[in-house]
């Protein structure tokens, strides 16, 4: 009898499962092992809410395993030597694991591919993170693409997605005498329990993200006009999922296409753009394979010496939403209470942080790594760099978000601003966005104190937009 070892990670999910499918195929008894191992991320270990989403993706997944026969094992690190105790164990002859891409990863798995192996045991490695792999698309110069154009060209002609393979539908489970661990010895829940709002807001695991892919077409029509509106219900949601591996990019890719075949109008052209937006995270991770430096370091080297402002007080503002300015203050309230900021606010924090306020970009990428749900380093580095202007396809330094024109354009009627600041609520629509500017006799009438219920903003937003353009000119050593 052959027994495979599945060696789960980011892939928490059963259906289009490319390890665990190769385990069946060619072992009798498959043992599901999940190894907790943070270390072996380097500088990046997963912060506290993507904690919380671990712990509760890996008891979905327990759940899942033991519906169909299965167990899932349980043991905290180092991966090489839990997985060679195992194999010592069960005599396990094969190990199946899906390939992870961020570089501390790809190191520690070429090396405990290459141990193994050289023990005699069949490692076998699959494809299911992406829809391409980061180093099979280059340039015709054979160099990696630092613009997300002509990547997105190439890539997009190389996927052709069918049908994702279905859950498995029995699982023997593994001999009795293997130890596991119970998931509550990991520790990954917090103390002090923060946690409410993210409990409300998710359900971790497969089925929560099978219910929010199964709500793809009905966002689609609307999805062009609407996902940049905050207040309004009208993105997917689906990055934690897609991060924890709960459902694959192969199956939203092919959702899209049988979306495309209902012809509504609006849904063609948001089916274009959540194309866009999944093979930006694959853009996300062939700049990081290519670059292993750039979650520590700028890609374009100008910005090497940019003189970044160091304020505590300025960080602790943006941090702790006290900044002053509503659009801001109030997307980083949602990060808090429910691990997530809507796509659009989060360049607006993003750009307020580095342009504004010119704190450095790895100090927003480190708190948004340590309490966003979906941190993915790749995505986490490609989009502050973005925002910075320092990084592959980057906005222009001198794009300055201004966050007042943003929080009207998007939020005009100020419906997401007082959802997350409610003291704003009693002023009218139109001076919510700053509420600085709205004449004495409004605040009195409507009852609202400018520095008690509301801070006024930290800092001048003209002032600091021309200071940063003028710090962005002398690092360039222009005049003008």
């Amino acid at each position: 009898m052959t027994t495979a070892i599945v060696w789960f990670r980011r892939d928490l999910r059963l259906a289009d499962n490319a390890a665990l499918a190769q385990a069946l195929a060619v072992a009798d008894c498959v043992l599901p092992i999940y190894i907790h191992a943070p270390e072996e991320d380097g500088d990046w270990a997963p912060g506290a809410a993507s904690n919380w989403w671990l712990h509760h993706s890996l008891a979905a997944l327990s759940e899942s395993l033991a519906r169909r026969g299965g167990r899932l094992l349980i043991r905290r690190g180092p991966s090489l030597a839990t997985l060679r105790e195992l194999i010592r164990a069960t005599g396990a002859a094969v190990v199946c694991f899906n390939r992870l891409y961020d570089p501390a990863r790809r190191a520690s798995d070429r090396l405990i591919e290459q141990t193994l192996t050289g023990e005699g045991v069949d490692v076998q490695t699959t494809s299911g993170h992406l829809l391409v792999e980061p180093w099979s698309i280059t340039s015709q110069s054979g160099s990696p693409y630092r613009i997300y154009t002509p990547f997105f060209r190439q890539a997009r002609t190389r996927i052709t997605v069918s049908a994702p393979s279905p859950v498995p539908r029995k699982l023997a489970p593994p001999p009795t005498r293997i130890e596991t661990l119970a998931l509550d010895e990991l520790d990954l829940l917090p103390r002090i329990r923060w946690d409410t709002g993210l409990a409300k807001t998710w359900q971790p695991g497969e089925r929560g993200a099978n219910k929010r892919l199964r709500a793809l077409a009905e966002k689609l029509a609307a999805y062009s006009k609407e996902r940049d509106m905050p207040a309004r219900d009208s993105t997917l949601r689906i990055s934690p999922h897609l991060h924890f591996g709960e459902i694959t990019p192969r199956q939203a890719w092919y959702a899209i296409q049988q979306s495309r075949a209902a012809v509504r109008p609006g849904l063609i052209r948001g089916a274009e753009i959540l194309e866009r937006e999944l093979l930006w995270r694959e853009f996300a991770h062939h700049v990081l394979h290519h670059f292993p430096h750039t979650p520590n370091a700028p890609l374009d080297e100008r910005f090497n010496n940019f003189p970044w402002r160091r304020s505590k007080t300025l960080l602790s503002a943006w941090q702790r939403a006290e900044t002053g300015i509503p659009i801001v203050d109030a997307g980083m309230r949602e990060l808090w209470a429910t691990g997530f900021m809507h796509n659009r606010v989060r360049m607006i924090t993003a750009s307020f942080l580095t342009k504004h306020m010119r704190l450095d970009w790895r100090s927003g990428a480190r708190w948004f790594w340590d309490t966003l749900v979906d941190a993915d380093l790749a995505n986490n580095t490609l989009n502050w760099q973005w925002v910075a202007g320092c990084g592959a396809d980057a906005a222009p330094y001198f794009r300055i978000f201004n966050p007042v024109l943003q929080s009207r354009k998007f939020d005009p009627h100020g419906d997401y601003l007082v959802t997350w600041l409610p003291a704003l609520n009693c002023l009218p629509p139109k001076y919510r966005h700053a509420p600085w500017e709205a004449p004495p006799a409004v605040r009195e009438t409507a009852g609202f104190q400018l520095g008690k219920d509301y801070p006024p903003p930290i800092l001048d937003l003209a002032a600091e937009r021309n200071a940063a353009l003028a710090a962005f000119r002398r690092s360039r050593g222009l005049s003008k």
